[in-house]
């Protein structure tokens, strides 16, 4: 894959073979996003976990202490007196039976989160098709699905994300921006790799974490070293 002048300028800074310590790779990872907009730096961790296995899989939330620096629209699946709460929680969209043509229908996607009440997940489920693979299917795991959908709307609006292995047995997560200070950075992926850490799941033999990237939306990727995070 042929790279442009700027990622190539910027990986010239970082040496590939080494695994840096984590406010080292902060730093360097905030000179490599050279964009004309606010990039967003990813964490990448590839695990040691076989997700083939039900008790293998990693699948959690956290909440960022400097949040994403993304705007996110939360919509919420609840009715009557919960339908009230999530509004005043600061819900972007609050519904129920109303949302599942406009979803089902009109294609409707104009939200990153999915939060529900319990008893609405009868109807959200008829949703699956459409939110299961774009990763919205609230979950009770990642704390999406909930009665206390004051907490869960206050908590995603404030920088909580979830994570979950892929296929390939990666986790892939953003922990900000490039305009974020580098302590801004180090805290979000300081707690970012302790909610990891401790949802090591008992059955995983051999090294967890076996590598960590961080990376900006277009530049190179600059290897954390994983013994220092477990």
């Amino acid at each position: 894959m042929k790279h442009g002048k700027k990622y190539v300028e910027a990986a010239k800074a970082i040496d590939h073979a080494t695994l840096y310590d984590p406010s080292e790779a902060v730093a360097l990872v905030k000179k490599a996003a050279t964009a004309k907009f606010d990039e967003t730096i990813e964490v990448h961790v590839r695990t040691g976990c076989d997700g083939r296995h039900a008790d293998q899989q990693i699948r959690g939330a956290v909440v960022l202490p400097n949040g994403t620096g993304k705007k996110v629209r939360v919509l919420v699946f609840a009715k009557g007196a919960k339908a009230e709460e999530a509004k005043a929680a600061g819900a972007d969209y609050v519904g129920d039976m109303d949302l599942v043509p406009k979803i089902q229908n009109e294609g409707w996607l104009d939200f990153d989160v999915v939060v529900a009440t319990p008893d609405m997940m009868g109807v959200v489920g008829r949703l699956g098709r459409i939110l299961g693979p774009k990763g919205l299917m609230p979950n009770p795991k990642a704390g999406t699905v909930t009665m206390d959908v004051t907490k869960a709307v206050k908590e995603i609006k404030a920088g909580k994300i979830e994570y979950r292995l892929d296929k390939a047995n990666i986790i892939h997560v953003p922990v900000g921006k490039a305009s974020f200070t580098e302590e801004q950075l180090l805290e979000n992926f300081n707690a970012l790799m302790s909610a990891l850490v401790k949802a090591r799941p008992s059955t995983v033999k051999g090294q967890y974490l076996k590598s960590v990237t961080l990376a900006p939306t277009m530049g190179p990727g600059v290897k954390v070293n994983p013994l220092k995070l477990a």
